[in-house]
């Protein structure tokens, strides 16, 4: 495949309103513009973190905007999904530690300008229903299907919904033989679709790899998690199946040193799959150096590709590829 870097910008500089930032989602909508959320703050974790937003129109970003913010409680991970109808969502996590989250959304009908009050994405929920980092998808049939997971479990699952996001069913447990694992399990996967029913996954693991996980009914039950040989920082990905059926994951290609829990955030790639994910090729450096480049999140249009990812954890960064094949 051939790659051409139509832009690589960053969302706001250094007169930014917070000190810190992470954990970008974005959403295309009509006429081309795009909208990206992030949570910022002192730092993670802390009271102040609210979750923020900006728009790409004509080529440029608008000043970031504070959409969610309860005092004193930390915010976490936004995920922003456009229904087929225009309905915009915005779903983020609420709450002080990661075992006591709840999943909150939010709905905005003029592209992300205005937005609804915060509630439950599900009524009672305690520990994170829904998205919990990457974005859902929508299946053959019309269902959505959410990735999810929760710690300090480690464990995944996909949240269902038959009626557009008013209601979720969660699917079964992503099974776990954790007598062969060095670490936890598995949070944070990204999802796909290849045929009716056949959906996939890949999740963010403590075994140096990315593991997966196959669904033949639509992301109600699941086979074992099993290694694949790409490999993993205990991070975040993401990845998105493109009009052609070609995958592109967007991930850093780092393992945990020996002892160690995490790898290095840096480099970030890009990397492609033909044969739903059984092999990877043209890797394309997105970003690297001191620090960290991380947590990405990726959509696509036609051939087009539109990525964001933290920036050393100070600014959100954006980059828009297309690709096409190679020619002779």
């Amino acid at each position: 495949m051939k790659y051409m870097r139509q832009d690589k910008q960053f969302i706001f500089e250094d007169d930014r309103p917070f000190a810190s930032c992470h954990a970008s989602t974005l959403e295309l909508l009509p006429g081309g513009d795009i909208v990206c959320a992030w949570f910022g703050g002192t730092k993670e974790k802390a009271g102040d973190v609210a979750i923020w937003t900006s728009h790409r129109r004509e080529g440029g970003w608008t000043p970031p905007v504070k959409v969610a913010d309860k005092e004193g409680i930390p915010h976490w991970n936004p995920v922003l999904f456009r229904r087929n109808d225009g309905v915009l969502f915005l779903y983020y996590k609420l709450g002080l530690e990661i075992r006591d989250w709840t999943t909150m959304v939010m709905r905005s009908a003029d592209n992300g300008v205005s937005w609804t009050e915060p509630v439950p994405l599900v009524e009672g929920d305690l520990g994170g229903r829904g998205p919990v980092k990457n974005k859902p998808i929508v299946l053959h049939d019309g269902t959505l299907a959410a990735p999810a997971s929760v710690e300090p479990a480690w464990d995944a699952f996909v949240d269902l919904s038959d009626d557009g996001g008013e209601t979720w069913v969660r699917s079964e447990t992503v099974p776990l033989d954790r007598s062969r694992l060095q670490g936890k399990g598995i949070i944070q996967p990204a999802l796909w679709e290849s045929a009716p029913g056949h959906v996939h996954m890949l999740a963010r693991s403590m075994e140096g790899s990315l593991l997966r996980s196959d669904s033949a009914d639509g992301g109600r039950t699941w086979c074992p998690a099993y290694p694949t040989e790409l490999p993993n920082n205990n991070s975040g990905i993401d990845l998105v199946r493109m009009d052609d059926g070609t995958l592109a994951l967007v991930y850093n290609p780092t393992r945990p040193e020996p002892g160690k829990k995490k790898g290095p955030r840096t480099p970030l790639v890009m990397r492609l799959s033909r044969d739903n994910g059984l092999t990877w090729e043209d890797e394309l450096l997105l970003d690297e150096g001191e620090k960290q480049y991380s947590y990405p999140a990726v959509i696509s249009r036609g051939q087009q590709i539109y990525i964001t990812y933290t920036w050393k954890r100070e600014r959100i960064a954006f980059q828009h590829i297309s690709i096409s094949e190679k020619q002779d």
